[in-house]
């Protein structure tokens, strides 16, 4: 039987200069790819990877360049479109300015009260 896992993600654009993805959301494509049943929960700073507006090509640290830019509002999105749930925290965007106009469709939407709740639907609960 297959488990059901929720990805929690709060630590926001870890190693993206490198490797152009949150190793989260990466391991959810390929694990969901593979058969694996996954939620994602967006909280803390990582609720700015919904958000639509994003664009980080103009990075540049030094003299190096980014090339290939982080686009995880379409990393989000791709998970969505593969059936994966993903919820963000209503608390978490508003403490940041974050209105649900600016994120992309699809998410589904938590109090941070809801949070126990929510962990005790899942087989197990993968904290990043």
């Amino acid at each position: 039987m297959t488990k059901h896992i929720l990805q929690i993600v709060d630590g926001a654009y870890r190693v993206n200069l490198e490797e152009q993805d949150d190793p989260a959301i990466w391991i959810t494509h390929a694990m969901t790819g593979a058969g694996g049943k996954f939620s994602v929960l967006l909280q803390g700073n990582a609720v700015n990877y919904a958000v639509k507006a994003q664009d980080a090509s103009g990075l540049r640290v030094g003299d190096w360049k980014q090339t290939q830019p982080v686009r995880l509002q379409d990393e989000v999105s791709k998970l969505l479109g593969k059936g994966v749930e993903v919820f963000i925290v209503d608390e978490d965007c508003g403490e940041r300015g974050l209105e649900r106009g600016e994120m992309i469709s699809g998410l589904t939407s938590v109090a941070r009260s809801g949070l126990p709740a929510l962990v005790a639907r899942f087989d197990q609960v993968w904290h990043w």
